[in-house]
């Protein structure tokens, strides 16, 4: 069993990343290792690419998303991690399987549409382009599983039907038809001002969201002026469903505490907010506080990270390189 996954490097994560993302990786990481699986993790910057960033920002980026990655847990010990650009196969193999992959194909992608709105026409070819490339990511080594969102499953098919025409084409069983890890767990993180959207960095309010470079001050602050309601919290998780402020907060504290809504629901029914935020605040201090303080120690010593990158780009050009030179041969580009 091997388990690829990339993350787009963006700046400034926040409570909606981390617990929708970052610590599924961590618990996935732990699970598979148990099992006698793989785990390999890559910065994905040349996807970064697709839509227009100062060049200096997008490494800085790739910089602080390893920092991150590895203060909430991904040990470079136990997990490759690497960012995509120090591992050219990536780049070779879509190009290669850009002959593969139909027009047909990429017209049906529903990110693309939804991304490049009505200005279809003045798009970059990357972005149109980019889920062949998210196909090249994994089937270059060959991963048996990757951990997908809902919104990405089209793309994972993709892949496999990738895949699939490759090794009919060329008459040989290269290609290992990757499976989806669509994880159950993950939260869906929304504002804190506006529980009707979700948690996002581009909302202007900063009160919005819990950003993990926050200090313990400021997200006690922002949860304890988080939109919310006068009732207190009720006995049953399911009469949250028309509360939508007060079903964010419960299952932020739930996911924080490992524990399910409906318990924290048990824990807290009958008490107001003005006990309910005081917890969760207390709870996402004694979380994040210790990821945000190994993040900063980490981005003082950009030698560290780059040495990390370094290390885990070097064991993933390894797993590649068969990989690519079988699919030369097989189309004839090398003897």
């Amino acid at each position: 069993m091997r388990v690829v996954s990339g993350i787009k490097p963006t700046g400034n994560l926040h409570l909606g990343n981390y617990l929708g993302a970052v610590k599924q990786w961590v618990a996935m990481k732990d699970e598979v290792q148990a099992a006698g699986g793989e785990t390999m993790y890559f910065i994905a910057d040349l996807h970064g690419l697709t839509e227009w960033i100062e060049p200096a920002n997008l490494y800085a980026n790739t910089i602080e998303m390893t920092a991150t990655l590895v203060a909430a847990g991904i040990d470079p010990a136990r997990s490759i991690l690497f960012n995509q650009t120090r591992v050219p196969a990536h780049s070779e193999l879509a190009w290669l399987l850009n002959n593969v992959a139909r027009v047909g194909w990429l017209n049906r992608m529903t990110q693309f549409k939804d991304k490049a709105g009505k200005n279809r026409e003045g798009a970059s070819v990357g972005l149109y382009d980019y889920p062949v490339l998210m196909a090249a990511d994994v089937l270059i080594y060959n991963a048996t599983h990757v951990p997908v969102g809902e919104d990405q499953k089209q793309h994972l098919e993709l892949a496999r039907d990738i895949a699939t025409k490759f090794n009919l084409d060329y008459g040989r069983d290269l290609f290992t038809l990757p499976e989806p890890l669509v994880s159950k767990k993950a939260p869906r993180i929304m504002s804190l001002r506006d529980a009707s959207a979700k948690m996002s960095k581009s909302n202007p309010s900063e009160q919005s969201l819990i950003k993990l470079i926050d200090s313990d001050e400021t997200i006690a602050d922002k949860f304890r002026k988080a939109k919310t309601d006068p009732e207190p919290l009720p006995d049953s998780w399911d009469a949250l469903e028309v509360r939508a402020e007060a079903r964010n907060l419960v299952t932020i504290f739930a996911a924080l505490a490992d524990r399910t809504p409906e318990d924290v629901v048990a824990e807290f029914a009958g008490k107001g907010f003005g006990q309910f935020k005081p917890a969760l605040a207390d709870l996402a201090v004694a979380k994040l506080g210790p990821i945000r303080d190994e993040m900063l120690r980490l981005l003082g010593d950009r030698g560290e990270i780059d040495a990390i990158l370094a290390r885990g780009a070097e064991k993933a050009r390894a797993l590649a390189a068969p990989v690519l030179r079988s699919t030369q041969e097989a189309m004839g580009l090398v003897a």
